[in-house]
């Protein structure tokens, strides 16, 4: 079968299974869940896979809410990833809802034809990107053992080739002081909110002497119980992101020294706990992206490099993933331009008209990017060659 003929066949798929498609978007948009608790989407999911014809591996990779389902005996492995996790607080305003039913059609469409084209996918349901590095997880269970190449797409206020996906790690931090009567004898309290604000302007001051592409953002998440009582304890959560790991191990002694400063001038005790697991930069494989921009331009759909347009900086763990295999994650408009991910704003677009359209267009995309990979002369090659090369 030649690529042409297989990309109809599959785009064909795809339309005979829309409904389908939106309205799974639709459930998980409406029953929003969040890192590790994704049960509905779990099982809505993989009961469309299941009622499909295909296998599944429920619960895979010791994750409760993880799955994987594979067709085709033979020919390259290509993997198709899903997310479905929520926001707290903010439902699907990252619009892993398009994503999960995208990453379906295009998996679907595959496992249709992967017997004539002599082609092999994986489906691959991932939880937790937010925060939770489910795929971080997946990957050191063997999720991506034996697969060739890697894909998702991600829903954005503009058509990019990528995300400019930083690496990250996170850190609980807990001062403890000693508490007192703040009126009758503060003297008697070492004051453990002093230490977290201090170590928090401590950071402030870091910040003008990072890279531009270094983030350093916080919160505080505890500060003290009553205020005629010195706090004892006081906690912080933060984010330390850098362009790619190796800078990131550079920061993260300097907003240690900077938070560990804090507690010293308080008198205070420090306890810093490193929440694993680290997130990777994202590497974009060239060819790969090629193939998707052209197939999505078949769609009317004009992808850009991210300089093009308004960028979409952030962290995800599909960056683990692209060190471990040649992938791609772009972005795919289903807001106006200007409305970014994570804000309420979006969260209505995720469940709205274009949302639709992104979930059809992006399944497309996907799929003739897998027919490419499958059955055109050379390209698998060259997406490797461009990977071992990065």
């Amino acid at each position: 079968m030649d690529a042409d003929s297989l990309k109809e066949s599959m785009c064909a798929h795809i339309d005979s299974i829309a409904p389908l498609l939106l309205e799974i978007s639709h459930d998980l948009h409406a029953h929003p869940e969040e890192r590790f608790e994704e049960h509905h989407a779990h099982d809505r999911l993989c009961e469309a896979i299941e009622q499909a014809g295909l296998d599944i591996e429920r619960h895979a990779f010791d994750l409760p809410t993880a799955f994987r389902s594979r067709a085709g005996t033979t020919g390259p492995d290509i993997a198709v990833l899903l997310e479905y996790d929520a926001l707290p607080g903010l439902g699907h305003a990252c619009g892993h809802n398009i994503i999960a039913a995208a990453g379906l059609g295009a998996g679907l469409a595959a496992a249709a034809t992967s017997a004539a084209a002599g082609g092999r996918i994986t489906m691959l349901g991932s939880p937790a990107e937010e925060g939770g590095g489910g795929k971080v997880f997946m990957i050191d269970r063997g999720a991506l053992d034996g697969v060739h190449a890697a894909m998702m797409i991600h829903p954005a206020d503009a058509d990019l080739t990528t995300m400019n996906a930083i690496a990250y790690h996170g850190l609980d931090v807990v001062y403890t002081g000693e508490a007192a009567h703040a009126a009758a004898h503060p003297w008697q309290g070492r004051n453990a909110l002093d230490a977290a604000v201090l170590g928090y302007m401590n950071i402030a001051a870091l910040r003008q002497h990072i890279a531009p592409t270094e983030r350093i953002h916080g919160i505080f998440t505890d500060g003290g119980d009553r205020p005629n009582i010195v706090p004892a304890r006081a906690a912080m959560n933060w984010y330390v992101r850098a362009a790619d790991v190796a800078a990131l191990e550079r920061l993260k002694p300097r907003v240690v020294a900077a938070l560990e400063a804090g507690a010293s001038a308080a008198g205070c005790e420090i306890e810093i706990t490193w929440r694993d697991p680290v997130y990777a930069d994202l590497i974009e494989n060239s060819v790969l992206s090629q193939l998707y921009v052209d197939n999505a331009r078949r769609l009317g759909r004009m992808v850009v490099p991210p300089e093009a347009a308004t960028a979409v900086i952030g962290s995800t763990d599909m960056g683990n993933v692209s060190h471990v295999v040649p992938s791609i994650h772009p972005m795919i408009a289903v807001a106006p331009s200007g409305v970014g991910i994570h804000t309420p704003e979006f969260e209505i677009h995720a469940g709205s008209g274009a949302g639709d359209r992104a979930v059809i267009d992006g399944a497309k995309a996907m799929a003739m990017t897998i027919a490419d990979l499958w059955v055109s002369s050379g390209v698998l090659e060259a997406a490797d060659s461009a990977f071992s090369g990065r």
